[in-house]
């Protein structure tokens, strides 16, 4: 039986771990440590998914709790998927945010997954990437 933790006790090293069990890890810099140590500090929300004492599953938010919850990971066990679980991580993260709306950007593999469970897609995205310049008189 699976069961879910509000900020369960983790580590930098859990967090590693189920990154490389899923399938975020080939998006992630899992092998710059400094890095990975402060993506994992400073998410202000974290709620696990464990099967007895394994974590198998783990979204990482950050939020405001009143406007936004950007849902920056959303990370379930290979060996896992298609139970469920990255649902019900979902709706433990509305339940600890409920006035904040989730988003995410979603990895390019799971882009049917979201409407299928009910998330609508949102086109106005955008980003900057570290060493982007802003265009001049844009």
């Amino acid at each position: 039986m699976i069961t879910y933790q509000l900020n369960p006790t983790l580590t930098t090293a859990d967090f590693i771990d189920i990154l490389e069990r899923s399938t975020l890890g080939i998006r992630r810099p899992l092998q710059d440590a400094v890095a990975m140590e402060q993506m994992f500090r400073y998410g202000n929300v974290y709620v696990g998914a464990f099967d007895g004492k394994i974590l198998v599953g783990l979204a990482r938010v950050m939020t405001d709790f009143v406007y936004t919850s950007y849902l920056s990971d959303l990370a379930v066990d290979v060996a896992y998927q298609k139970r469920g679980i990255g649902k019900t991580l979902i709706q433990e993260v509305q339940r600890a945010t409920p006035k904040a709306k989730i988003i995410l950007v979603s990895a390019p593999a799971a882009e049917g997954y979201y409407p299928k469970i009910g998330m609508k897609h949102h086109a106005h995205c955008y980003q900057l990437a570290p060493g982007d310049d802003l265009v001049q008189n844009g």
